[in-house]
Formats: C-alpha cells, sequence, structure tokens
C-alpha cells in the first residue's frame, strides 16, 4: 500500500531583499496511513512552511508531493478542490484562526455547505453530529469566538477540520497555545478521532514531551533542512545527531536519576538565506570539523533510523 503522503525533495523558497530564504529545503519524508509524524525544530526552522507546503496552502519551488501515490505537486482547479477536502489543517491560535463573526454552527457548517454533499435540512443534522463529536455542547450553538474559551475554540477548530472527513490532517502547534490541563483534553480528542476515523496526522510542535506522547515517527528540523527521522520511542532513548541530543536534553524531567546532562549550544545561527553548502549546524556543533563542509544527505544509520551528519559514527562510537 502507498503511504497518504509522500514528499520528495521539497523545496519552499521566499525572496527577500537579501536572497533567497530556504524555508523549506530538500525534505523527503513518508507518512503512512493511520500513523502520525512528529515534526520538531527551533521557531523558524521551516515546520509550519513544510506543512502548510504539503497542504498547498503554499506554493512548492520544487519537489513532489504524492497524495496516496499520486502526484498533486501541481494541482489547479477542480482537482486541487478534491485535494484540500482531503488535507486540512488544525491552526495553531484558535482565536485567530476563527471567523469573529461566525457562530459555532457557521463555522463547523462552512465546509459542509461548500461542499454540496449535503441538502439544507442535512446540515443542522451533520453539524450537531460533528459538535458531539469533538466536545462542544449544543448550548453554544450560536456562540461567537470571543465567548469560548481556548480548548473550546480548538475543539470548533478541529470540528471544521475534519467536517468533511479528510485522510490527512496537518497539526501545526494544536496545543503550543492552551493551558496544560487542556492541553491533554485536546491531545485525547485527536488520537480518539484518529482511532475513530483512521486519520493520518502531521503533528508540527516545539515541545517534545508533546511529541513523544502522540507520534509514532519523529523527524527533527534544523533550518528547512532533516537531521534525523526515526521512530518515536527510539529517538527519546537513542538520539545520533548532535542537534537531536541537544534539543532532548533541555526537556525537563522530575526523575534526578534519569536526567539529561544539559548540553548548551554555543554560536550563531547561520542564516538561512543563500546558504552556504555544507551542514548547517555546523557552527554551533562541538564536534565540527572539515568534513562537515560538505554536503550532508540523510543516511539510514541503523534500520529505520535516518541521520544526516557525516560524522555521525565517530561522535556516537558506532
Amino acid at each position: 500500500m502507498a503511504p497518504v503522503i509522500e514528499i520528495r525533495d521539497l523545496k519552499k523558497y521566499f525572496e527577500t531583499p537579501k536572497g533567497l530564504l530556504h524555508a523549506v529545503d530538500g525534505v523527503s519524508m513518508k507518512i503512512e496511513a493511520g500513523q502520525t509524524m512528529g515534526v520538531v525544530g527551533e521557531s523558524g526552522c521551516g515546520k509550519s512552511t513544510l506543512g502548510r507546503t504539503i497542504i498547498h496552502l503554499l506554493e512548492s519551488t520544487d519537489g513532489q508531493i504524492l497524495f496516496e501515490g499520486e502526484d498533486v505537486t501541481r494541482v489547479k482547479g477542480k482537482d486541487l478542490r478534491r485535494v484540500r477536502e482531503n488535507m486540512q489543517l488544525i491552526f495553531q491560535d484558535p482565536y485567530s484562526s476563527l471567523n469573529p463573526r461566525m457562530t459555532v454552527t457557521e463555522t463547523i457548517q462552512e465546509p459542509l455547505y461548500l461542499s454540496g454533499r449535503y441538502k439544507r435540512g442535512e446540515l443542522a443534522k451533520e453539524t450537531d453530529r460533528l459538535m458531539d463529536l469533538v466536545g462542544v455542547e449544543k448550548r453554544l450553538r450560536n456562540a461567537y469566538p470571543h465567548e469560548l474559551d481556548g480548548g473550546r475554540r480548538q475543539r470548533v477548530g478541529i470540528g471544521r477540520a475534519i467536517a468533511l472527513n479528510p485522510k490527512f490532517v496537518v497539526c501545526d502547534e494544536p496545543v503550543s497555545a492552551l493551558d496544560v490541563s487542556i492541553q491533554a483534553q485536546v491531545l485525547n480528542l485527536l488520537q480518539d478521532l484518529q482511532a475513530e476515523k483512521g486519520l493520518t496526522y502531521m503533528f508540527v510542535t516545539h515541545d517534545l514531551s508533546v511529541v513523544k506522547h502522540i507520534s509514532n515517527n519523529i523527524c527533527v528540523m534544523y533550518l528547512g533542512q532533516l537531521v534525523e527521522t526515526c521512530a518515536s520511542k527510539e529517538m527519546f532513548a537513542s538520539p545520533l545527531h548532535p542537534y537531536t541530543k541537544a534539543l532532548l536534553s533541555a526537556i525537563p524531567s522530575v526523575d534526578i536519576d534519569h536526567r539529561r546532562k544539559r548540553i548548551v549550544l554555543e554560536g550563531e545561527i547561520v542564516s538561512p538565506v543563500d546558504p552556504k553548502p555544507g551542514c548547517r549546524f555546523a557552527a554551533r556543533c562541538p564536534y565540527a570539523t572539515e568534513k562537515c563542509q560538505q554536503p550532508q544527505k540523510l543516511e539510514e544509520v541503523s534500520p529505520g533510523h535516518f541521520v544526516a551528519c557525516n560524522q555521525v559514527r565517530e561522535i556516537n562510537h558506532m
């Protein structure tokens, strides 16, 4: 079976007064049906741009996007509308992503109406079903976004995203704007919906604790490129790239016997505008040598574990 989503050497560049900004630069990955791919990295590394490019909110500069084996990289018109019905986005900020002039009913009902699949008499029934599914009380049918708390607003956003039964959903930091107690509820809701509907997720976040809880596999991004990818459990048990190790060392832990030694990165972040060949992490890497000036490609170091580092074996004594 073909993966739901496969991207090959995907690139997204933006023109700036100083040159081309390489927001996403040669990213390749596959996401199997019913699985969750976590995408982590620092702010500005290209995580959100990657997700928006895959679902065609941004047009890619180069590379391929395959949906269930079909090349949808340059689809237009009716084909693009069909693709977008199957590929949806849950936004980071549930307040700014909802129309302040639309009620809960109108927000969830809009994609149903625009799809043309439902008769007028069926819209209300289907809207109520979706509200039940995402845990929004019926008494809030006519409420506006400013009348809801953050958790309920995000539930409305999730209801809107899954209204047309998409197969692939990009979750763009969907809990980062919520209180910790509400985060767990929304994460559980996403997992329940995945189990019930067989949804496939790309879960974009900077919170490593969250991605460990929800993801089957994890990709680590640095300045537009993937530096490491493997199964979630292996990523946390045996990180191999120096950047991944530094990220994981920053996770707070209450277990004083199993705390990681904090790795403090020094040096300056290189500019993503017209970057030079070679490892973009080299300027901050404690293991950097002349070998790091050569191009770095993802290579399979162990079964299912890919790392973009020419010195990965020397660093990890493999």
